[in-house]
């Protein structure tokens, strides 16, 4: 099974579909790689009608979301804003990121902030010089 290209938080735009929902974007609220489907925020909504169990409970119809095949939706660039495909690129620290394929902006900048961080502190922790304790000198001991 190959692995999916879109992550919960990413922005993506229906491509195939119901003439309603084609063309509509929305966020990622779930990725589902064990079955190739994504549930996108305010796209394929169904009408669940609910009784309500308790007299402190309410009924009525709810709408909900309901998970898509992930071949439906394209990614939407976070920089140029159009929808495309992933390139996997190596990071500075040996970890692939996804990146646009059309503008070449990478798509995970969390993680890549995150990788910077975490080699910032590393560095730090190397550079700074150990702390020791001054010797008690017959001064310093009065």
């Amino acid at each position: 099974m190959a692995s999916m290209n879109v992550r919960s938080g990413d922005t993506v735009e229906i491509i195939v579909g119901d003439v309603n929902s084609r063309g509509k974007r929305g966020k990622v609220i779930v990725a589902d790689p064990k079955t190739n489907r994504v549930v996108v925020e305010g796209v394929n909504l169904v009408t669940k009608h609910r009784k309500p169990r308790s007299a402190q409970e309410q009924g009525g119809k709810f709408e909900q979301p309901r998970p898509v095949d992930v071949s439906n939706v394209a990614l939407v660039c976070p920089k140029c804003g159009e929808t495309t495909r992933v390139a996997h690129v190596l990071g500075d620290h040996g970890k692939y990121l996804r990146a646009c394929k059309k503008c070449g902006a990478v798509i995970d900048a969390k993680e890549e902030k995150k990788q910077t961080r975490a080699a910032s502190k590393s560095a730090d922790k190397k550079a700074a010089p150990k702390r020791t304790r001054k010797p008690k000198t017959e001064e310093t001991a009065e």
